[in-house]
């Protein structure tokens, strides 16, 4: 009865750990450029200041994307998405300001 007791918490420790480990990186899909380019792009919201913006073409296995530099590195956004489009033009419209 004791092993069945310790092999269940254990399975629920594993089951729990698992769990969160899932939650915490599909909150944060970081697509990173690699190699060269951008083999996928995140859907996640970008709240870090913009180093610099540039765009990317489609020529497989490269995807069509925003890579925008931040303090963290280089990430890979969906140039569709209305949020990134958003961005872009306000980091643009800042550093024309500033010029």
């Amino acid at each position: 009865m004791e092993k069945q007791r310790i092999l269940m918490r254990s399975l629920a420790v594993v089951f729990f750990a698992s769990v969160i480990w899932t939650i915490t990186v599909s909150a944060h899909p970081e697509h990173k450029v690699g190699k060269g380019c951008c083999i996928a792009v995140s859907s996640a919201d970008l709240n870090e200041p913009i180093i610099s913006v540039r765009r990317q073409y489609e020529n497989p296995p490269c995807v069509m994307a925003i890579i925008i530099e931040t303090e963290r590195g280089e990430f890979c956004y969906d140039p569709s998405n209305p949020r990134v489009q958003k961005k872009v033009i306000q980091f643009v419209r800042a550093r024309r300001n500033k010029a």
